[in-house]
């Protein structure tokens, strides 16, 4: 009989947690959540106060079986779920099946798992905090009655087995609006002028860029404008009018929060967010390192919060000026957004100790990626600025004037460690200006017009829609990575070289839910919920009240769609493929692996045939036609059409770089009448 009984999430964790308790305690998992709405009917009672009909999970009954043997034999339960609402609603639910009549300082959360907030977390256990649990609740029934309404409206008009949901809907309408303002981009004609110039002391050349004239800034638009200004240039004097010598200091980025580590993950290391997820929680739960077994490496992945601790600030320091140098270490704080939970710290390592290289060999290479990168930019976070020396250069071409700048790195700082990425192409880096001085003329070596186009607004990354969420307030930490997840896998989004592109499936979802539940599939309304769910994990709104205030105007108007479109018929969008059995122009269907091709003659004739990319590039071994074809994982790989029966090509590597989409040969064969 165990004195102490300690319940957390995954096997990891409980291997981990294991080694810091002496004594007589066990530590137990619950593999995830043990109970939940069922998933064959809307399992919320909306006549009794929306009461959530929970239920044990399906091939859970071993497993809760075993729990409540040992919480018997146990002299006192410890839950020791995630620090999240999650975590705290899957808490309240273990104590509902152990049947805990009493749960009181029963529920101890640390946000990293080390021998010291383990133990002191232990030490100062607390009452479940309902108020979390009631958000959770709430995400929860108002997610479920969204989808379990509105979802059979896709299934009746576009095809089973679709999808709608408050936030997904949301993420899918911002690709879909992104790739509208795209087809609709005109692009605008401007030019630049940029001049070659040579310093007479030096003889150094550097480059002025054309600003404007008599001081006022000057945009040009056509090639005349420019031509007439060349013409000006061509035997005037370039002169150094005005120099500002300064100093430029850079500052580190915040440690990660959630959605910051996505992105650059994304960006520097081209992890999908579900896989930087769950390397993060590998990290979090427990890493077996050589020489000192089971370590938590990372504190709690799931935070919008910039804060850290006075012990990692204080640790950090010391890394820093035993490893780079006093002049080195910054004492810095963070300011966390106004609409963060700031519940957890930052994602930080937690031991500043454990550097990436020493335990590389410990860790797999996923996991050695993302540590580092965590590692590093936690420690640059508390680092001194980088330092530039900066010149800015005004240049008097008669009444022209053309400016040049440049900047040296004197410090690098926080640089040393770590630089934050961005999705946008970054500007090569300046290099200073040859020592010039005012007044002086500079010889001319060579101008050069160059005409440009406006560019159209970039499709979202999986990096960049992250941003623009929590930005607009959508969703949380927790939920980014599912989201995405799901409009991937339902296919009304696509994903390519890192771009995600709506599909036709997802135009047409899309423009079904924006025409009918315009209230409910936008951004206000998502934020809003999301500030409530907040108001009720403070104590500050009745989560039922919520749900109420939601309900009854989603149900008439749910109904009120269900009336309009019951005779309305969406077309199938018809192809230029003719079937071949029963003479019918073939449709487009939407199916659990993407668009296909299908007889509008069904059941009649029952011909489909999957729609098959192809490349302009011959098979090197027959020279038959090459098909891309995708692994179950989504990855692009190319056989040629003949494999297997006369060759036997495949590859991973494109063939060439032009594509086509044709249509494979049918396989099935026309039904008996």
């Amino acid at each position: 009989m165990a004195d102490k009984l300690i319940i957390v999430e995954s096997p990891a964790k409980a291997n981990t947690i294991k080694k810091f308790l002496g004594g007589n305690t066990k530590v137990v998992a619950s593999m995830g959540h043990i109970r939940d709405l069922p998933k064959s009917k809307l399992g919320v009672n909306v006549e009794k106060n929306f009461e959530p009909e929970y239920i044990n999970i399906r091939g859970k009954g071993e497993l809760i079986r075993t729990l409540k043997k040992e919480a018997k034999e146990a002299k006192q339960v410890y839950l020791a779920t995630d620090p999240d609402r999650e975590g705290e609603a899957i808490a309240w639910h273990l104590a509902h099946i152990l049947e805990m009549e009493d749960t009181k300082g029963t529920r101890v959360t640390f946000n990293e798992i080390t021998k010291g907030a383990v133990q002191q977390a232990i030490k100062e256990p607390r009452d479940i905090d309902k108020n979390l649990v009631d958000a959770q609740q709430a995400r929860r029934v108002l997610d479920r009655i969204v989808g379990y309404k509105i979802s059979p409206v896709l299934w009746k008009k576009v095809q089973k087995g679709l999808s709608a949901g408050r936030v997904q809907s949301v993420a899918v309408k911002l690709i879909v609006d992104r790739e509208e303002e795209i087809e609709k981009f005109i692009p605008q004609e401007y030019w630049s002028i940029f001049a070659t110039l040579q310093d007479n002391n030096s003889k150094k050349n550097f480059e002025a860029k054309f600003y404007g004239k008599f001081g006022k800034k000057q945009e040009l638009h056509a090639k005349e404008e420019v031509d007439l200004i060349l013409q000006d240039l061509e035997k005037a004097k370039f002169i150094i009018n005005e120099i500002k010598r300064g100093e430029k200091k850079r500052t580190p980025a915040p440690p990660f929060t959630t959605s910051t580590m996505q992105q650059e993950a994304s960006r520097k290391l081209g992890f999908t967010l579900k896989k930087t997820m769950s390397v993060a929680q590998t990290l979090y739960e427990g890493v077996s390192i050589a020489e000192k077994g089971m370590v938590g490496l990372i504190t709690y992945m799931r935070t919008d919060s910039t804060r850290i601790s006075e012990v990692a600030r204080k640790s950090a320091k010391e890394h820093i000026v035993a490893t780079y140098g006093e002049e080195y270490y910054e004492n810095r704080y963070y300011r966390t957004n106004k609409e963060a939970q700031d519940a957890h710290e930052a994602i930080r390592p937690t031991y500043a100790t454990l550097d990436p290289e020493k335990i590389k060999e410990s860790l797999s290479k996923d996991q050695y990626k993302l540590y580092k990168l965590i590692y590093n930019r936690f420690m640059a976070s508390q680092m001194s600025p980088a330092v530039y020396d900066t010149m800015a250069v005004n240049i008097k071409v008669n009444d022209y004037d053309f400016k040049a700048s440049g900047q040296n790195l004197k410090f690098k700082g926080f640089m040393t460690l770590y630089v934050e990425g961005s999705d946008s192409e970054e500007e090569a880096e300046q290099g200073m200006l040859p020592p010039l001085t005012e007044n002086e003329e500079v010889k001319k070596q060579k101008l050069e017009p160059k005409q440009s186009f406006t560019e159209p607004p970039a499709r979202y990354t999986e990096a960049s829609l992250v941003k623009a969420l929590e930005e607009k307030g959508i969703g949380r930490p927790s939920t980014y990575s599912p989201t995405i997840t799901t409009i991937l896998e339902r296919h009304y989004i696509q994903k390519e070289q890192k771009q995600l592109i709506p599909t036709d499936l997802g135009k047409i979802v899309n423009k079904l839910l924006v025409e009918n539940f315009g209230d409910i599939i936008n951004v206000e309304f998502t934020a809003n919920i999301e500030n409530k769910f907040d108001d009720i994990a403070e104590g500050k709104q009745n989560w039922r009240k919520i749900i109420e205030e939601f309900y009854t105007p989603f149900e008439q108007e749910v109904e009120k769609v269900q009336k309009e479109l019951e005779h309305v018929i969406l077309e199938p969008e018809v192809s230029d493929v003719q079937c071949e059995f029963c003479g019918r122009m073939m449709v487009y269907k939407y199916g659990r692996f993407g668009k296909f091709l299908a007889c509008p003659g069904y059941p009649e004739c029952k011909n489909a045939k999957p729609i098959v990319k192809t490349i302009d590039e011959p098979c090197p071994k027959c020279g038959g036609k090459i098909q891309v074809r995708k692994t179950k994982r989504g990855k692009n790989y190319y056989i040629c059409e003949n494999n297997p029966k006369t060759c036997d090509y495949i590859s991973w590597n494109k063939p060439g770089k032009e594509s086509k989409v044709t249509y494979k040969k049918t396989r099935k064969k026309k039904s008996k009448k």
